[in-house]
């Protein structure tokens, strides 16, 4: 099921050192994807070697990773259809504070 996947993501970042690795459950939720995965590198290139070993260890399990944005290693998004994986470098997650935007979408599930 999707939430073995989404533990498995949070093992991957874990084990390569991603830092506050948060995870937004949004079944239920109007928004386009039912996870979000969020955790913070060390720094640019480390987000860009994230991203690599995400890739490596998810598409022999069938994962697709239907678009990526790794222009910038500060912010790296991911995106696997149902999950949506955002990797920051520190600064970046401070200033887009993604997570108390995801908090207000499930505040808003409907029953």
């Amino acid at each position: 099921m999707r939430e073995e996947i989404v533990k498995k993501i949070e093992k991957i970042l874990d084990d390569k050192k991603c830092e506050n690795i948060e995870i937004f459950d949004l079944s239920g939720c109007e928004y386009i994807v039912d996870y979000v995965v969020i955790g913070t590198a060390l720094a640019d290139k480390h987000s860009l070697s994230l991203l690599d070993v995400l890739k490596n260890e998810l598409k022999p399990l069938g994962e697709e990773f239907l678009s990526v944005d790794d222009n910038s290693g500060d912010w790296i998004v991911a995106d696997l259809g149902d999950i949506m994986v955002h990797i920051f470098t520190e600064n970046q997650r401070k200033k887009f504070n993604l997570e108390e935007f995801l908090e207000k979408i499930k505040k808003e599930r409907k029953p």
